[in-house]
């Protein structure tokens, strides 16, 4: 995974972003102080293993923009980084990838990674009729996006309009098909519905059969 994401570190570095990848089987995946130690013990044993996986994978994002972090407790079920630091984490398959934003850097974050394709009658619980052209053919040059590129492409999303500076209210979104997505030059915007000025720019990135997420910052009309 970590060669077919490496063509795309220098566009994250230039929007001041940092990757960071381990596996749920790293012998480094380990709780980096008591509050890590407390939530893991109380997860079994898969959700603790991608727990402290996504956690030492964010420390390794936060280290590519140059900044240090120990443990990484929960606030509900996100991460609480202390001040200064601020990644998103995801995992899939055995997998656990960060993306971390330089300090200062004050723009929205998210990703998500899904290596196991979702099937296409799931397309119902992503999109909505006005979405679907998507899965369809695009202008010349640009290819038709799948339910899995969409379904990551809004997770990333959502994270990213749910953390952060202007962060959206708990509730606001009920699921991910009020958010709507469109097809840009390079990526896609993902704007809520219910305010269309709340919208990022995701990149999605192919990565074997699936598919990494990455939110690049907040999207123009």
């Amino acid at each position: 995974m970590a060669a077919r994401l490496h063509p795309q570190r220098p566009a994250w570095a230039s929007a001041g972003l940092g990757l960071g990848l381990a596996a749920v089987s790293d012998p480094r995946a380990v709780p980096a102080g008591p509050d890590e130690e407390a939530a893991a013990a109380t997860m079994p044993p898969r959700r603790r293993s991608e727990f402290l996986a996504g956690r030492l994978a964010a420390r390794r994002a936060l280290r590519a923009v140059g900044l240090e972090c120990g443990q990484i407790p929960r606030a509900g079920r996100l991460p609480r980084f202390p001040p200064g630091r601020v990644a998103s984490i995801a995992h899939s398959a055995g997998v656990a990838v960060a993306v971390a934003a330089s300090s200062g850097r004050g723009l929205p974050l998210g990703c998500d990674l899904e290596l196991r394709p979702l099937p296409a009658e799931a397309a119902r619980l992503v999109l909505r009729d006005d979405e679907e052209a998507l899965l369809g053919p695009l202008p010349p040059g640009t290819a038709p996006y799948s339910v899995t590129s969409l379904f990551s492409a809004k997770e990333a999303a959502w994270k990213a309009l749910h953390t952060g500076p202007r962060a959206l209210p708990d509730g606001l979104l009920r699921s991910l098909r009020d958010l709507r997505a469109h097809s840009l030059v390079r990526g896609l915007r993902i704007e809520a519905r219910t305010d269309p000025a709340l919208a990022v720019r995701v990149e999605v990135v192919a990565v074997g059969a699936g598919v990494f997420s990455t939110v690049l910052g907040w999207a123009g009309r």
